[in-house]
């Protein structure tokens, strides 16, 4: 049975959550199809284990590769690997994480298929003959459709657009047998070096406390890591562009239309006006919390629960409150 492919990307021998995204989308359109989600998993030796954690969020299938040659991301290689699979399966839709490598991979993958490739999907749906893929458009103000007919149609996910959801199956597991000498591995990452002091990414975190140009100072920021630092591991510091554009923060931390689209549990916005921009890369977090001294400030709008008082007084009795929740 031909069915919808899903990419489930690791990092360090761990799935990553954009896999559970990914397969969470596949998922529902597999439903809709009558058909079977097939993960594909490539990882290093021991990578298989993380298996069982696709089947819970939807894949009837899991292929895994385990080899040395795929514990760091190969372009040529893992571009070669994954388009045989497809075309060898019959697969309809392929579908890959917005994530680095899954923007890097799906392009290539089209490409050596011979179809098209469409980015930031937040819906596919079947019409017709072909998949009707619709993406969001000036920082989601509006969206547009985008018919992609041939197969299979290759679909890169917007971030955040499918929220990981348990649906349990079977999920057998089956071992991909790959040639690595026809693969194609022309260049190799002999090394990925992470950032110093590399925290939570805010791409990740159920929790996210995001701090503005109300902070007054870089060095004010020390309330918001002291915050996040109370919810014992599950939160990661975020910023407005205002923040990252003026220097007090590194743009990894960046929320928003040039930054980072976001979807924790729980995104407390410290010092945050609300402009667009910034609204469009966190409006679907599950729960904001705004801190403002400025009772017409936008995000007020669109918060769940809104605090209007000094900040500098406000956060380190949040703090001191969210401790004494977590001890």
């Amino acid at each position: 049975m031909p069915g919808i492919f899903a990419f489930a990307e690791t990092r360090d021998g761990e799935l990553r959550k954009v896999s559970h995204e990914v397969v969470t989308g596949a998922r529902r359109i597999a439903d809709a199809l009558g058909t079977e989600v097939h993960a594909v998993l490539l990882g290093a030796p021991g990578s298989g284990a993380a298996a069982s954690e696709l089947a819970a969020y939807g894949a009837d299938k899991v292929f895994v590769g385990e080899s040395g040659a795929f514990e760091k991301y190969s372009p040529e290689g893992y571009t070669t690997i994954i388009a045989n699979f497809i075309k060898e399966h019959g697969c309809d839709v392929a579908l890959f994480p917005p994530s680095a490598m899954g923007r890097d991979l799906a392009p290539r993958v089209a490409a050596r298929l011979g179809v098209d490739y469409v980015s930031t999907a937040s819906a596919v749906e079947q019409q017709g003959g072909g998949f009707v893929v619709t993406r969001p458009r000036y920082a989601g103000k509006v969206f547009s459709q985008v018919t992609l007919s041939g197969k299979p149609a290759v679909i890169g996910l917007a971030p955040n657009a499918f929220t990981p959801t348990e649906n349990a199956r079977a999920g057998t597991v089956e071992t991909l047998n790959v040639d690595l000498g026809g693969a194609d591995f022309g260049a190799i990452v002999r090394e990925i070096k992470a950032a110093a002091g590399e925290k939570l990414d805010v791409s990740e975190a159920p929790i996210i406390v995001s701090g503005g140009r109300g902070l007054q100072g870089p060095e004010n920021f020390k309330l918001l890591e002291d915050l996040a630092e109370a919810f014992g591991g599950k939160a990661a510091v975020g910023a407005s562009r205002a923040v990252v554009d003026a220097g007090w923060r590194p743009h990894g931390e960046q929320v928003g239309q040039t930054g980072k689209t976001v979807a924790p549990m729980l995104y407390i916005a410290v010092g945050i006006s609300g402009a667009i921009q910034h609204l469009a890369g966190m409006r679907t977090s599950r729960y904001i919390v705004a801190i403002n001294k400025d009772p017409e400030a936008p995000i007020f709008k669109l918060a769940d629960y809104g605090i209007v008082g000094d900040l500098f007084q406000i956060l380190p009795r949040l703090t001191e409150e969210v401790k004494k929740m977590m001890s």
